[in-house]
């Protein structure tokens, strides 16, 4: 008798209707190379064929039918050159309607024959005042017992496979002969999870997922089967998690001294909001634990994250260590400088910036300075990371918008101590707390989910192009207040010669309609220094109106500017379009953002537009982002190192499950820290095999 494991272990091809041309067509087109692969690919739809009509009963907007009857006679119609129509008359007894068939004629009259009894399956069209099916699904009742006949299952299938004649009902067939040579599947849930959250066994989910009788059980298939897959990652995450914290001793940082006390007391610009303050109570409850800190900071642009950050980086420097902040691009990297050191003014805190452009002497000085411990605080690109960089006693690095820096990176800054420093990382970009638990799944989540006082929300509206005469009005009334105007032009990498025309064309159009305003202009194509210089410009206030690419997306602090004018906006994702706002309403003016599209938009389109002018909430947009892209398409997972693997989950939809999911993990990490208590040796094993063919979630971080 042969284990359940080592049949679905065995080669597609030698499952009974597959052979050698379809096991190639499995493997290149679905990746299906096993038994087990072939059962874990779960069917997209359902066609509900509990129910048999009669010919009677038929109208013609009626979807997917099944009837019982014979074939009376077959009938066949030249259609030109050597292309036939078969029509077959079909009877019940309460009516005739015609099968027909465009292709594979002579097969079907070979196969089928007059007077036998079938059951038909289709969707009923009229042709000249008669009902037929084209095409349909043909069984021979006696194969079909009407137990079976529940929901008809739908696999996706892709066009190579089609032309090799491997269709759904294909996969469909093979699949159930599969099913039928199964012995039961043994449990990959211990009862002490099934039975409280009354989860269907494996065995009944893998069946039930592939022939559901009815809606009610292809339910309880689907919830099983996505509550284990998504279980196994948190398992996964979790435990490397509790690994790392256990490996990792972090430095402790017991004192507020001189230098935080002076700048709360004497630099803070504002008094924190409640929730700056929450996110400070938790950063130092880390750094006093004697463990490594992993924490995620997220905010919306404006929140205060960089308050936050250096508040974190100058107990460091309290309890004798160094600090650094790591920007993704030299222009982030050198507005983080000035605004820790206009944060810093007046204190006795030397701050020093290392990115690829600080050469020379000036590059020894402060590699000098980071090696003797007088440099406290570095702010800087990858740069940092160079091997060359040493620190006297690094404590805590910061990390800007994380999913751009990669896993190597990352375990780069740890080699920078003896013990790895605390780490913090930042983003502005708003993630869904279920992706966030499964992407940054081994970090603590901190949420700044306020503005400082005195901010006024920012007003967002959607204008065609055919609407430009008010927007111009709109914006010179505001420039006429003095504030200024940022307008922001679509960058797509494939055609960034024709962008720069639509930048160009459109910056000689606004110098056409505004003669009376100064103009700045930047794009992706220009140098550094030039661009740099544009950008002074427009901060200082001698230019009124900034024309850019995105590559204004992040880090440009111009607290006078109150509109943002995004042109093309239907080329904008939403988290885009979310960045690109956050750079007005820095001041205590009203600000606004105006969309502006064509008129011919998808509907998916008009759903994002509409969704940026009802919310400012950068969560409600990433969930929203979630859901209209899916989670491999957000901005960042695909950069951290990880896939989304998952086979029946959807990481956007099933926010519920997700949390379930980790709620019991955590359990099973806090009861068996050291993962090996006989009671868990089922999770741990199966852990094992699924890691072994599959992704590595824990790699993620």
């Amino acid at each position: 008798m042969h284990s359940v494991s080592s049949i679905l272990d065995q080669d597609i091809k030698y499952l009974t209707g597959v052979g050698p041309q379809r096991q190639k067509i499995l493997n290149q087109e679905l990746g299906i190379h096993s038994f087990g692969d072939l059962l874990e690919y779960y069917p997209y739809k359902y066609v509900d064929r509990s129910k048999i009509y009669h010919a009677n009963e038929l109208t013609s907007d009626m979807p997917f039918v099944q009837l019982k009857g014979k074939i009376l006679s077959f009938e066949t119609f030249d259609m030109g050159i050597r292309k036939k129509r078969l029509v077959g008359h079909f009877s019940d007894g309460t009516g005739v309607i015609d099968l027909v068939w465009f292709s594979g004629v002579k097969w079907v009259v070979q196969s089928h024959k007059v007077g036998k009894e079938y059951i038909v399956f289709g969707k009923p069209t009229v042709f000249n005042g008669r009902f037929q099916i084209s095409h349909p699904d043909m069984d021979d009742v006696s194969t079909l017992s009407l137990n079976d006949m529940g929901m008809q299952p739908y696999y996706v299938t892709t066009e190579k496979m089609k032309k090799a004649g491997v269709t759904s009902r294909t996969m469909e067939r093979i699949t159930k002969t599969l099913l039928t040579k199964l012995p039961p599947l043994p449990e990959t849930l211990p009862d002490y999870i099934t039975n409280p959250l009354h989860l269907v066994s494996r065995d009944t989910a893998m069946r039930c997922i592939h022939y559901p009788h009815n809606q009610y059980e292809m339910l309880h298939a689907r919830e099983r089967l996505k509550f284990e897959e998504l279980f196994y990652v948190q398992l996964n995450i979790l435990r490397y998690a509790s690994n790392n914290r256990k490996k990792y001793k972090g430095y402790l940082f017991p004192k507020v001294g001189d230098v935080f006390r002076e700048f709360y007391s004497k630099n803070l610009p504002f008094e924190l909001t409640g929730a700056q303050k929450r996110v400070m109570h938790e950063i130092q409850k880390d750094m006093n634990t004697g463990r490594q800190m992993n924490r995620l900071v997220q905010g919306d642009v404006g929140s205060g994250k960089t308050l936050v950050a250096l508040m974190a980086m100058l107990i460091a420097v309290d309890n004798g260590f160094q600090a650094v902040m790591m920007a993704p691009t030299e222009i982030l990297a050198e507005q983080h400088l000035a605004t820790i050191k206009e944060f810093l003014h007046d204190m006795d805190v030397h701050v020093e910036l290392l990115t690829g452009i600080v050469k020379g002497k000036k590059r020894k000085a402060v590699m000098d300075g980071l090696l003797d411990g007088s440099v406290k605080i570095l702010v800087g690109t990858h740069a940092v990371i160079e091997d060359n960089v040493q620190f006297s006693n690094l404590g805590i690095a910061v990390i800007d918008e994380q999913h751009r820096f990669g896993v190597a990176q990352r375990a780069k800054l740890w080699a920078k101590n003896t013990n790895p420093p605390h780490i913090l990382v930042m983003t502005a970009t708003p993630i869904p707390r279920t992706l966030a638990m499964t992407i940054y799944g081994d970090l603590d989540v901190s949420v700044i989910d306020e503005l400082p006082p005195g901010r006024k929300p920012i007003q967002t509206l959607h204008k065609y192009e055919d609407q430009t005469v008010s927007l111009y009005n709109g914006i010179r009334t505001e420039v006429a207040k003095g504030r200024q105007v940022y307008v922001v032009f679509p960058l797509i990498k494939e055609s960034e010669k024709m962008d720069l025309q639509d930048l160009e064309a459109g910056f000689a159009h606004l110098q056409e309609v505004f003669p009376d305003f100064s103009l700045s202009k930047v794009h992706g194509k220009m140098k550094p220094v030039e661009k740099e210089a544009e950008m002074q410009r427009f901060a200082r206030g001698e230019t009124q109106m900034l024309v850019a690419t995105t590559v204004i997306e992040v880090g440009v602090n111009v607290p006078n500017a109150s509109v943002m004018v995004i042109m093309e906006a239907q080329r904008f994702g939403l988290s885009q379009l979310h960045q690109l706002r956050g750079r007005v309403g820095r001041g205590a003016d009203q600000s606004y953002c105006i969309l502006v599209s064509g008129r011919e938009l998808s509907s998916e389109t008009r759903k994002r537009l509409d969704i940026m002018c009802e919310t400012n909430d950068g969560f409600r947009i990433a969930e929203a982002d979630l859901k209209l892209r899916g989670p491999g398409d957000l901005e960042g997972t695909q950069q951290s190192g990880m896939a989304f693997d998952l086979k029946i989950a959807n990481i956007a939809q099933d926010g519920q499950l997700v949390q379930m999911a980790r709620d019991e993990a955590q359990k099973i990490i806090d009861a068996d820290p050291e993962c090996n208590a006989p009671q868990h040796a089922m999770l741990w094993n199966r852990l094992r095999e699924i890691r072994k063919s599959n992704v590595d979630w824990a790699a993620i971080s």
